[in-house]
């Protein structure tokens, strides 16, 4: 059980903090619910304490896992992710992304980008990168105590380190491409 004040991630929707636990009447069942305060955007989630568990929430990463993001984020792109077809490349993002692991939406993040910088993504692929990429910030800012603009730019640069990485000639590094996908705004 979480209490008042506890940093928790929610799958598909980031980390965010327990505001309150509360008993609401839903369909005429009292029950316990948690709010959680997501920092993207202010929006507020009600999670029946029961649930928790199916849901998947979980505390949020430990400062040391931060390293572990970095260095999944610093990996060459896998060239069995990236070279797989679209719908078959999407399940397993999805997949990644619904685990609620911090490492595995890190795979997330650095695979889209990678594709992103080198043949560009389709508009489902960069609204997947954007959700990704904001509840990988989303955990980190609690979990590292940095500001979102800083994290933001840790994640560029060390997403910008592994595509140059992974591709041997200078030729196959796209200069023009700066920004992965943009500064992303948790506000």
């Amino acid at each position: 059980m979480f209490n008042i004040g506890d940093k928790v991630v929610y799958p598909m929707h980031g980390a965010g903090t327990i505001e309150s636990i509360e008993e609401r009447e839903m369909l005429g069942n009292t029950e316990d619910y948690y709010i959680i305060k997501m920092p993207v955007g202010g929006m507020k989630l009600m999670v029946p304490t029961s649930k928790v568990e199916n849901i998947g929430i979980r505390e949020v990463s430990q400062k040391d896992e931060a390293e572990k993001v970095f260095s999944i984020l610093e990996k060459p792109k896998d060239p069995y992710v990236h070279d797989a077809n679209w719908s078959k490349r999407y399940n397993l993002n999805v997949d990644k992304i619904k685990s609620g692991n911090i490492l595995e939406v890190a795979e997330v993040v650095r695979e889209l980008s990678h594709r992103h910088m080198e043949r560009g993504l389709s508009i489902g692929e960069k609204k997947m990168l954007s959700t990704a990429k904001n509840i990988l910030l989303s955990e980190m800012v609690l979990s590292e105590d940095m500001s979102h603009e800083l994290l933001d730019t840790k994640i560029e640069d060390a997403i910008k380190e592994s595509y140059n990485a992974g591709n041997v000639s200078d030729e196959a590094v796209n200069s023009n491409n700066d920004m992965i996908l943009g500064k992303v705004s948790l506000d």
